[in-house]
């Protein structure tokens, strides 16, 4: 349902890139990205603040980040790689939320301004925004980067925002884990993603349970405030009755 509710806007925030988007120019970023990583890899002591740099730019400019995220991994190992993605994950998701709610809102508002799923889903949010965003985080079926921006449309506070992208931190250690399996940045830029059955199996069933578990408590919470939206009325014998 969170997906449905959330669909008016997220066309409307991918279709700058959307239109340019294809195999080519996937490969093009790809090996963009590689090679980022490989110059990060030769900064040094300096390398962790450049890493952190690039995934802020990569989250915020729309980029799927999956290929740095498994480079964390090769270029830092499963532990620093880690901390070092989670870091410039969540700043770069807040980045993304205060541009939504503050630079580009009037716009994106627009695109949603007549819809009123998403003015439900609004309201559900502010009532229970931290663990919704929890569960939306952990589910690789919400896009993280555009969800970032297309949050900072409803009434969630910012401080509950970010509590909540802390539920990426699993899939962040999984990722980057398989990243380190790699052992050198050129496999990633092949496109081959390193593999292991047990962690690939742990990621899909934490994903599984993760959207199945929001798309519930989305409903149930979106409902609650559909029902207490709507105003009581008399009957013919003055007695209150619900609409």
């Amino acid at each position: 349902m969170l997906t449905m509710l959330l669909m008016p806007i997220l066309p409307a925030l991918a279709q700058a890139t959307a239109a340019e988007s294809g195999p080519g120019l996937v490969a093009q970023i790809q090996g963009a990205l590689v090679n980022a990583l490989a110059w990060v890899d030769s900064l040094g002591l300096i390398a962790p603040i450049a890493f952190i740099g690039l995934y802020v730019i990569v989250t915020v400019a729309f980029i799927p980040a999956s290929v740095v995220t498994l480079g964390a991994g090769v270029v830092f190992g499963v532990v620093k790689g880690s901390l070092y993605v989670f870091i410039g994950a969540m700043l770069g998701a807040t980045a993304a939320f205060l541009v939504g709610r503050y630079v580009a809102r009037d716009w994106v508002s627009k695109k949603v301004a007549s819809n009123e799923k998403f003015k439900v889903i609004d309201e559900a949010i502010a009532r229970e925004g931290r663990k919704i965003i929890f569960l939306i985080r952990l589910s690789p079926a919400f896009p993280f980067n555009l969800l970032n921006y297309a949050l900072g449309l409803t009434k969630v506070s910012l401080k509950d925002y970010v509590l909540g992208t802390t539920g990426i931190i699993p899939g962040t250690i999984m990722y980057v884990y398989l990243g380190s399996l790699a052992g050198n940045l050129a496999t990633l830029g092949t496109g081959e993603t390193p593999s292991n059955p047990t962690i690939t199996w742990t990621i899909r069933i934490v994903a599984f349970i993760a959207t199945v578990a929001v798309t519930v408590y989305v409903t149930r919470i979106a409902r609650q405030a559909l029902q207490a939206s709507v105003p009581d009325v008399t009957d013919d014998n003055g007695e209150a009755m619900s609409a």
